[in-house]
């Protein structure tokens, strides 16, 4: 069983990829000094479980992790209301067991640990009947050493409680103690469990304003025995800073090591990077100094000449090259290591050579400090989305979804991603791929929404969690920043949770968590490219440290971060928006596609009462609403096509907003404003309902997605109305370092809702200011509604062009739509005008043109494919104005359609709706 140079990484631990590349194994094998028994050994413990509830009424075998509750006796949760019909199994207690063989001859003179890499939550683990340990934190790594334990055939216990029992019994004991933490229970409307903040487990598990209560419980991740004799490399942390003085890229490397017994042992290391060395180097200062098993580390540094290095960017700003680096350890105690020793282990992984600072500097006129990312030396405005985990059970995460997902945000053109604090820290092939990806990740530390307790069991849970996650993500280049919390500054002074009664405790706590051991901690793993940890989201930046970092205002507009939420407004008017430095949260909520709906109901259950089931909004369906009659002819709630109509237009109303929004920030960059990021709500969803989200939970685009292509395009026209002066802004906004301007013109055009083709139509030259705004004219609307055009009967296009070729275009729309005149029956026809199949493996990719004809402008035609498939749309929700339109359908499926049929399409215009 002992591994050497074979082309599988399964014994490698910690392996960042499945496979090592060709010529490093060569590389390594070919140094001739390698014994094939003497490597880290790593036996997977991942099939054949059993599983049963407390009074064994419900019984499942052979079952494999990742593994939970719901994912093994309910698997439907996310169907019909069985977010409530299933909640019962949250309740019980549930016993998972395997029994396994083991050669205990064999193995008579390795040790070996047994490693859970995640349970959720609370669990007491037994071996052969003899108690390991107690867990309570889903986001540790638990390790037992079972050398002694360990016999020829084997049993293995893994008890879980409750959470939702669990985190009540917490609860009592702090209320009984006089030192409750506050919000007990959710709001009612998001028919969740109580005391989430007393696990250490996802926050969202409990039920979020966006997501169903599925308080899970299982095994999560792998397990493992590992068999070593001393110790084995876990984590790698690489520190890249350049010093251009030298003209050399330094690499500082911390090695972070997992050891058996307590004795000091001696080391020897080898760190190959072929792509950047001429030969490996050796770290032998340990053959003769022991290391101390208190604090097992090996640090050293490593510098490459700047000229050797290709640098890292950010999505649209560079290539992102990674250079694969290879770690190989040997260690023994005092008297030496036999032939047979498990004394090798080894870690790949992969860097790349980038700079990154914030920059929180005073602004030139004297109101506050920025607030943004200087990359690579270039001030780059962050442009992305928040990311929430891609299922509620996390067992059932795949990287096939996140692939999915991360992909999607890369071609919407973002360059940031926010991993959200009530969720998970998200798995290696997440970060590995936002590497890959160039998607910068504001990380968030899974705190959330909450006041949370700080006894000393809690906090030292807290402490190996954040420095357990923190040291296994810290060498990516897409982690640009860490934040502890997510809105628990905010929530504590503006009272969100009732905390004002005991005000001094809870601030006191929230240092106590925070700073003395959450920042502590994260300080372990900082990087001279990475900026100093935030205390939460949203904060003042760096001006917080004025007040001890709670701040009696902590969204100032002129420092930090801000969460912007306003349900009451017109949310298509800029107007309403703040003028801030960094934008990390906002949002509009929608509705899912129909089909969407369809999969995940009941064919005899009604849609509107399960669509307002769904809604988790403590105001209900009513921001919703809000904004759509604002804009749209919905009909009423007794006609036959009201869902129809809530549903699409609900979907216009969240991408309408959400661009203007965004526009506007990303317009603010070069004003005294100076603003420099935005980060809309949210990328993703967990199940059918109403959201804040731009793609589903069965990964379909919404219109908000389809848009975001547009509106967060490098180079991009903006045209925002100013209310004050009833007047248009026009401006050119540009995220290339470098710009063609030659040919550069706008084209403005003037439709009616009557006819095809623009009415009117003008053109002006115009330039680009390179990752910039240009600010090129303003618009007085008296000007251009006269004669034969009027607010109700006219909207405006306009086209930022090169030559013939349209780069970008925006339109606006003068009057609610549900008032304009001669917006009628556009008489619509679509034929499929091709067709085909290309096979891959088992996958079936379908590709489908409709031509799209119309003899009137038809408002947002909206296409959506009425199959069980996840399909792509060229474009979705776009204005109509000229007779053919070709849109391109492609959808993955494991058969090729090609009887598909018009009636397996459904294409809606706001056209139809009109009364």
């Amino acid at each position: 069983m002992g591994v050497g140079c074979g082309p599988c990484c399964k014994f490698f631990v910690g392996s960042a990829s499945c496979c090592i590349l060709v010529a490093l194994v060569l590389y390594i094998c070919l140094g001739g000094s390698t014994v094939q028994g003497d490597y880290v050994e790593v036996i997977e413990l991942n099939n054949n479980w059993s599983i049963a509830n407390q009074n064994g009424t419900l019984k499942e075998s052979g079952v494999s992790l990742p593994s939970g509750i719901y994912s093994v006796f309910g698997n439907d949760i996310l169907e019909s209301y069985n977010d409530i019909n299933l909640r019962w199994l949250s309740y019980d207690n549930f016993t998972y067991t395997k029994s396994f063989p083991f050669d205990v001859q064999h193995y008579k003179d390795a040790h070996i640990n047994l490693t859970f890499h995640g349970i959720d939550t609370i669990a007491e683990i037994r071996l052969n009947h003899r108690l390991l340990g107690r867990t309570d934190n889903m986001f540790v790594r638990y390790t037992y050493d079972v050398t002694s334990i360990l016999e020829e055939e084997n049993e293995l216990e893994v008890e879980i409680t409750s959470p939702v029992l669990a985190a009540l019994a917490k609860a009592k004991i702090l209320d009984a103690a006089g030192r409750s933490v506050p919000p007990d229970c959710p709001h009612a409307n998001y028919k969740g469990e109580c005391h989430m903040n007393m696990l250490r487990k996802m926050q969202a598990s409990f039920s979020w304003d966006w997501g169903l209560a599925a308080p899970s419980m299982g095994i999560w991740k792998n397990v493992e025995l590992e068999i070593y004799d001393v110790a084995l490399i876990r984590d790698v942390d690489i520190d890249i800073a350049r010093n251009d003085q030298d003209g050399v890229w330094n690499m500082h490397v911390t090695c972070y090591l997992n050891v058996l017994g307590r004795k000091n042992f001696y080391a020897r290391l080898v760190f190959y990077a072929v792509e950047l060395l001429d030969k490996p180097i050796v770290i032998d200062n340990y053959t003769v100094d022991p290391i101390s098993y208190l604090s097992p580390s090996i640090e050293f540094d490593v510098a490459v000449p700047i000229e050797k290095v290709v640098t890292w960017w950010p999505n649209g700003y560079g290539e992102q090259k990674l250079y694969p680096l290879h770690l190989t350890l040997t260690t023994w105690l005092k008297d030496g290591a036999n032939l047979r020793s498990k004394s090798k282990s080894q870690k790949t992984l992969r860097v790349g050579f980038r700079t990154l600072e914030l920059v929180e500097d005073p602004t030139p006129d004297g109101t506050g400090n920025t607030f943004f990312f200087r990359v690579n030396g270039i001030d780059m405005f962050m442009k992305g989305t928040n990311y929430i985990p891609s299922h509620i059970l996390p067992e059932n995460q795949t990287n096939e979804e996140i692939s999915y997902l991360l992909h999607s945000a890369k071609e919407a053109h973002m360059n940031m991603l926010r991993v959200w604090g009530g969720g998970v820290y998200e798995s290696d092939y997440f970060y590995d791929l936002a590497d890959s990806l160039g998607l910068l990740i504001w990380q968030d530390m899974m705190f959330a929404c909450a006041m949370y307790p700080v006894e000393a069991d809690f906090l030292a849970s807290v402490r190996e969690e954040v420095l357990q996650n923190a040291k296994r993500i810290a060498h990516h280049p897409s982690v640009a920043i860490f934040v502890t919390n997510n809105e628990n500054e905010a929530a504590l002074v503006q009272d969100w949770y009732d905390t004002f009664y005991d005000l001094d405790r809870f601030k006191e706590e929230y240092r106590k968590l925070y700073l003395a051991n959450v920042i502590h901690e994260l300080k372990q793993v900082s990087h001279k490219s990475r900026p100093e940890p935030l205390v939460s989201s949203p904060s003042n930046g760096k001006k917080s440290a004025e007040d001890n970092y709670i701040s009696p205002f902590p969204q100032n507009n002129n420092y930090g971060d801000v969460h912007f939420y306003d349900t009451s407004q017109d949310a298509w008017n800029p107007a309403i928006y703040p003028r801030s430095r960094f934008v990390s949260e906002y949002g509009f909520q929608s509705l899912p596609g129909q089909n969407s709906w369809d999969r995940s109901k009941k064919d005899d259950e009604d849609l509107l009462t399960l669509i307002n089931h769904r809604e988790h909004h403590i105001e209900g369906i009513l921001p919703i609403l809000t904004v759509v009659e604002k804009h749209f002819p919905l009909p009423l709630p007794e006609d036959d096509n009201y869902v129809e109509a809530l549903i699409y237009f609900s979907q216009i109303s969240q991408a309408m907003s959400t661009k203007v929004e965004t526009e506007l920030y990303r317009s603010l960059r070069d004003t005294n404003h100076n603003t420099m990021g935005a980060l809309y709500w949210q990328l993703n969803d967990i199940w059918v309902a109403p959201s804040w989200s731009g793609i589903d939970s069965y990964g379909n685009w919404k219109l908000l997605h389809y848009w975001a292509r547009e509106f967060l395009a490098p180079t991009a026209i903006v045209a925002l109305y100013e209310n004050t002066t009833n007047s248009l802004n026009i401006s050119l906004i540009c995220d290339e370092l470098e710009v063609d301007t030659n040919g550069l013109k706008v084209v403005a055009n003037i439709h009616k809702w009557t006819q095809l083709l623009p009415r009117y139509s003008t053109e002006w030259d115009v330039t680009l200011r390179p990752n910039g705004v240009q600010y090129d004219k303003v618009i007085q609307l008296a000007d251009w509604l006269q004669g034969e055009f009027t607010k109700q009967n006219a909207f405006f296009e306009f086209q930022l062009c090169r030559h013939d070729e349209v780069l970008s275009r925006t339109y606006f729309f003068p009057a609610h739509l549900g008032t304009a005149v001669g917006l009628t029956d556009p008489d619509l026809e679509f034929e499929i005008s091709s067709r085909s199949c290309i096979t891959t493996g088992n996958v079936v990719r379908n590709s489908i043109s409709l031509t799209i004809q119309v003899k009137r402008p038809a408002a947002f035609v909206y296409i959506e494919l009425l199959k069980p498939d996840r399909y792509r749309l060229s474009e979705n929700g776009y204005m109509q104005t000229t007779p053919i339109h070709s849109i391109y359908v492609v959808f993955d499926s494991s058969t090729c359609y090609r009887l598909l049929r018009k009636s397996d399409f459904r294409v809606l215009t706001v056209n139809q709706f009109m009364p």
